[in-house]
């Protein structure tokens, strides 16, 4: 393995009702089903590159609750290293309230909670290795790892929030979705001096270097159950894979992949691939 990562980003409880359909604005839908499941983006960001095979550091903060519990028990046991990730008594550990449709798509609201006291004291004075960062916790926080890491650094720019010229110049990745990618302009994004992914659901993904596309990947085959960690799950991935030396192509390809595997079971964090899974689907 070459090098650690760390993940700077939230740690919540996913609480998960699958549905008919996704609801309208003003609309109530009833559930088929309920389910509690370890979530937050910085959890399972941290939780996909350990079970891909990365040594891995998770910097966050929960509650003194139950749900903080539960929230990190499946990144314990898989040996995520969880030292720097901090319980505070002035805030419940973030929630995240999901609807999953028959075809995995999803809509989520988060409740913040403990994710955002993560401050600047919870950061070390270095990061070596790979830094992974998202916005569901505090910009500057985010900001100041950027500049603490000297090594490769990953931003997945969701959810969408304004952020600072000089943060995107000094990432070596940024990764966006279509909704994400129209907010910040793909230009502007193009445009920092980094590799941009923009990622397109089952269509796959598409990698830009200095606003010029590099590498397309589509998905393999998969009958999708649940969407919800997919888009962590290729971060985690697409990290990983350019950390050990792939080509772009090929690391686009394995992070396609990994996302596509990642829906196969229902919640988040349950449905995170390990690496054997994910190389299977790549010989097929």
């Amino acid at each position: 393995m070459t090098g650690t990562i760390t993940v700077v980003g939230s740690v919540n409880l996913d609480l998960v009702v699958r549905c008919d359909h996704l609801p309208l604005a003003g609309e109530t839908v009833l559930g088929d089903g309920f389910a509690k499941h370890p979530g937050g983006k910085g959890a399972n960001q941290a939780l996909a590159a350990r079970r891909l095979g990365a040594e891995v550091q998770l910097i966050a903060c929960v509650g003194q609750d139950e749900e903080a519990s539960q929230a990190l028990s499946l990144l314990r046991a898989d040996g995520v290293d969880l030292e720097r990730c901090r319980a505070i008594a002035e805030a419940p550990t973030g929630v995240a309230m999901i609807a999953v449709a028959p075809d995995g798509d999803n809509q989520i609201v988060v409740a913040s909670g403990a994710n955002a006291h993560l401050g600047l004291d919870d950061l070390p004075a270095r990061i070596s290795g790979a830094l992974i960062g998202q916005l569901e916790t505090p910009v500057e926080v985010l900001a100041e790892a950027v500049a603490r890491c000297d090594g490769l650094t990953c931003l997945n720019l969701a959810p969408a929030a304004d952020l600072p010229d000089d943060v995107l110049r000094r990432a070596d990745l940024c990764i966006v979705n279509e909704a994400e990618g129209a907010f910040y302009g793909l230009e502007r994004l193009k445009g920092a001096g980094g590799l941009t992914a923009l990622t397109l659901g089952a269509r796959g993904a598409v990698l830009f270097k200095d606003g010029i596309e590099i590498a397309r990947a589509a998905p393999p085959p998969v009958e999708a159950h649940d969407a919800t960690g997919a888009g962590d799950t290729f971060v985690a991935a697409l990290t990983l894979a350019l950390l050990e030396g792939r080509s772009e192509q090929s690391a686009l390809e394995f992070a396609c992949a990994a996302g596509a595997v990642s829906t196969l079971k229902a919640g988040a964090q349950p449905a995170l691939p390990e690496r054997a899974a994910v190389e299977a689907r790549l010989t097929r």
